[in-house]
């Protein structure tokens, strides 16, 4: 990875940094670090489409192609194909980054238990894991074992999504505690809480109905 260009794209200049590893493609197309560099950044930037035609033409370029799979199979995962992104994965040695995806995959299947099982044998217990990890004990309703780990993500690295989980895993139990979540999480980002509130409304009658409640 170039270091410099990394830096740029760090500060926020990332339209600098993509043109430079453009110009470092177009000099080296062999240099199979350019293309993943290029391909995670505009992964990074929701714009896979671009991020799959660059990795496709760097396959009959460069020396190790399946060094590539990786970054084409998430590529194929934001684009919604599932089942390409989970063959490509299983093609590939397993570790961290290709369990973690397989959870992201699973979840997104509605196969909690495997999805679990996946992101359970993650050592790197970030706040990327922490929160995939709480949001599959969510979607299986266990709301406890959700808020526990919710909660191990420290307080500055909550997101909006992730304080807004934790009012909901508790509105029921807690309702003072879970309004505290809600009013960061609106501060945090109005425009994901009003969505988030709608996007739930169902969870919360849910919740409400199996602990007797109208």
């Amino acid at each position: 990875m170039d270091k410099k260009i990394a830096n740029l794209y760090d500060a926020g200049k990332v339209d600098d940094a993509i043109h430079l590893l453009i110009k470092k493609i177009n000099n080296h197309p062999k240099n199979i670090e350019n293309y993943l560099q290029l391909s995670t950044y505009l992964i990074e930037q929701n714009s896979a489409d671009q991020a799959l035609e660059l990795l496709e033409k760097a396959r009959g370029l460069v020396d190790q192609p399946e060094a590539l799979t990786y970054n084409i199979a998430v590529c194929y995962y934001m684009q919604g194909d599932f089942a390409k992104s989970l063959a490509l994965l299983n093609s590939i040695p397993d570790d961290e980054e290709t369990r973690y995806q397989k959870s992201l995959i699973f979840m997104k299947l509605g196969q909690y238990q495997k999805a679990l099982a996946y992101a359970l044998t993650l050592k790197n217990q970030d706040e990327r894991t922490l929160e995939l990890i709480g949001d599959i004990w969510l979607s299986l309703g266990d709301l406890k074992s959700a808020n526990q780990t919710y909660s191990k993500i420290l307080k500055d690295q909550r997101n909006a999504k992730v304080n807004f989980l934790l009012g909901l895993t508790l509105f029921d139990t807690n309702p003072d505690k879970a309004e505290k979540y809600f009013k960061v999480s609106k501060k945090q980002n109005p425009k994901y809480f009003a969505q988030a509130q709608k996007q739930y409304n169902a969870v919360a009658k849910l919740i409400r109905g199996k602990n007797g409640r109208n």
